[in-house]
C-alpha cells in the first residue's frame, strides 16, 4: 500500500496578502505544491489530500487536479472549518482564527487509511526529504504508535533576509524524538550559526541541529488519539479566540505519556518558503537554480 500526502493548503495567506500556496512561483508558473506533488510521487507515494477551505473550493480545484499532474496520483479535497468540531462543542462568537494545524489533519480521517505524511502547502523540503519520509512511511504499514518526522538542519533552513525561530529537536540513542526546544534569533554570525537565549545572549548552535518544518509521518491510529485529545484541548482553551490545536502539542502529549514514539529522519534537503509578501523573490530564485542545475525539468510536468 503506497502511503498518502496530506497537504495543509487551508491557510488565507493574510500576511501574504493572498493565497500564496497558489502563486506561480517556478520558471513556468508553478506553484511550491507542485515540486512537492513532483517529488512525492517519485519517492512513491500513491495519493494527495489537500486540506483546503469551501471559501476558495472553486479557485482550488480548477488549478489543482489530477490533470494538473498527468494523472499520475489520486487525489481528494477535505475542508477545514471553524465549525467542524466534536459534538457538544461550537464555535466561540467572535472567533475567526482556524482551530491550527492538527485540526486540519483530522478533516482527512475519513479518506486516509494508510501511512501519511504531513506538509505544509507553502513550503519547499526538496527531493531527499520526501524520498527519506517515503521510505520510513513504506516500513511503518501495518505498525502504531510509532512516527516519524524529518529533521532539517537547521543550517539548511535560514534565511538571507533575517533571523528565524526553529523548534529544535533533541534524541536519544535510539534516534527517537525526546525534546522540542524553540530558539529564536538564529541566524548566521562570523561564519557560525547562533541563537538568542532567555538572556537575550548569543549561544552556538550545531549547523546539523535537526529542527522541525512541520513535515510528519504518522499512521491512521493517530486521528483516532487526536480526535479524543482534541475535546480536552476544547474544555480547555476551546473559548479563547486564538487558540490552536497545533501538531506539536498533540505528539508531545503521545511522546509525554508514553503512547507514541516519534522517530527523527535525517535528511539533506534544503528548505525554503514564503510567509510574507518580500520572501517571494527569493523563492523565484531558489527555483529557477534548482531547475538550472537539472534537478527539476520545466515545465515541471508536461
Amino acid at each position: 500500500m503506497k502511503p498518502t500526502l496530506l497537504v495543509l493548503a487551508a491557510g488565507m495567506g493574510s500576511r501574504y496578502g493572498g493565497l500564496k500556496q497558489m502563486d506561480g512561483v517556478g520558471p513556468n508558473g508553478e506553484t511550491i505544491m507542485d515540486y512537492s506533488i513532483r517529488d512525492a510521487i517519485r519517492a512513491g507515494f500513491g495519493k494527495v489530500v489537500f486540506v483546503i477551505r469551501h471559501s476558495f473550493e472553486n479557485e482550488f480545484k480548477a488549478a489543482i487536479n489530477p490533470q494538473r499532474f498527468d494523472n499520475k496520483i489520486e487525489m481528494e479535497y477535505v475542508f477545514q472549518e471553524l465549525d467542524k468540531l466534536p459534538e457538544g462543542f461550537k464555535v466561540p462568537e467572535g472567533r475567526e482564527k482556524p482551530w491550527g494545524t492538527n485540526h486540519a489533519i483530522l478533516m482527512a480521517k475519513d479518506v486516509v487509511n494508510e501511512p501519511f505524511a504531513i506538509i505544509n502547502a507553502d513550503d519547499f523540503y526538496g527531493r531527499d526529504g520526501f524520498a527519506v519520509l517515503g521510505r520510513a512511511l513504506t516500513e511503518m504499514a501495518g505498525k502504531t504508535n510509532d512516527y516519524c518526522m524529518v529533521g532539517y538542519r537547521v543550517g539548511n533552513t535560514l534565511s538571507e533576509s533575517g533571523t528565524v525561530n526553529r523548534g529544535v529537536c533533541t534524541t536519544d540513542a535510539e534516534g527517537y524524538l525526546t525534546t522540542v526546544v524553540e530558539r529564536t534569533g538564529i541566524g548566521c554570525e562570523d561564519n557560525k550559526i547562533v541563537f538568542v537565549d532567555e538572556n537575550n545572549e548569543k549561544q552556538p548552535l550545531d549547523a546539523n541541529a535537526p529542527v522541525s518544518m512541520n513535515m510528519w509521518g504518522f499512521t491512521p491510529d493517530y486521528f483516532r488519539h487526536s480526535e479524543e485529545y482534541f475535546i480536552n484541548f476544547l474544555k480547555e482553551f476551546g473559548q479563547e479566540m486564538k487558540s490552536e490545536f497545533y501538531i506539536p502539542t498533540m505528539v508531545n502529549y503521545l511522546i509525554n505519556n508514553g503512547t507514541a514514539k516519534v522517530k527523527v529522519l535525517d535528511t539533506t534537503s534544503k528548505w525554503f518558503g514564503v510567509t510574507y509578501a518580500a520572501d517571494r523573490d527569493g523563492v523565484v530564485e531558489k527555483l529557477q537554480s534548482l531547475v538550472d542545475a537539472g534537478e527539476y525539468p520545466t515545465p515541471l510536468f508536461k
